[in-house]
């Protein structure tokens, strides 16, 4: 059974690590494969992502200092407008700008088999993003479901993982973020990037290049993504 109030209390703690200090954005957690659902049935919890982790595609980031390392490819959705209070996906699909490829990078500072708690003070191992070329689409039609990723490293395929069945609406993700974070008196501010939940993960061994691809099929992509471990 969830303990609501244990839930609540990680949240808190993990605003309050926050403080007033200004974010790129937010992520949703628990949106996908076998984590969907994982501490309560529709629980989507959030994590926020500092400015100063937020790399663009290509980057090279320093291996040293983060503690075993982990890269999801994700989408990374770019908001036009804010979004507060109890609304619905037709609200986010007037509010989003733009989506790009991204990876989220993780870093597991706590052990695997923590509370729910524990894990969603720790921000659910949240560390940064890389972020490609953002796309700017018809929201309403294009299909999100036909999306297919794959996860090269080091030139070699990791995983190639199809949205249909695996992941969340991401617009309806996007909902239930603004709903969660106005539970707590905050919003998604105008500018600010999202990430909507992982299509793959992977471990991050040593010093390795990671190059993600968002592939639709017979229509144009959401694009590519890279970024180097040094």
């Amino acid at each position: 059974m969830t303990d609501q109030r244990a839930i609540d209390d990680g949240l808190r703690r993990q605003l309050a690590a926050l403080g007033d200090r200004h974010i790129a954005g937010w992520k949703v957690g628990l949106t996908s494969g076998s984590a969907r659902d994982s501490m309560g049935a529709g629980f989507r919890p959030f994590g926020y992502i500092l400015p100063e982790r937020v790399f663009t595609s290509g980057s090279s980031i320093p291996l040293a200092g983060i503690a075993s390392p982990g890269i999801e490819n994700e989408l990374c959705f770019t908001l036009g407008r804010a979004l507060e209070g109890d609304v619905g996906r037709r609200e986010v699909l007037d509010a989003v700008d733009a989506v790009s490829p991204a990876f989220e990078l993780n870093e597991r500072r706590i052990g695997r088999n923590a509370p729910h708690a524990e894990r969603l003070a720790d921000g659910l191992a949240q560390w940064g993003i890389v972020v490609g070329a953002p796309r700017q689409l018809d929201w309403e039609r294009f299909a999100f479901e036909s999306i297919a990723v794959t996860l090269r490293c080091d030139g070699d395929l990791v995983d190639t993982v199809a949205a249909v069945g695996h992941i969340d609406d991401h617009f309806e993700s996007l909902a239930a973020l603004a709903r969660q974070l106005w539970r707590f008196g905050r919003r998604i501010d105008a500018g600010a990037r999202v990430i909507t939940g992982s299509f793959t993960k992977h471990t991050v061994a040593g010093p390795s290049l990671f190059e993600g691809d968002f592939d639709a099929g017979d229509v144009a992509g959401i694009g590519q993504v890279a970024v180097e471990y040094a």
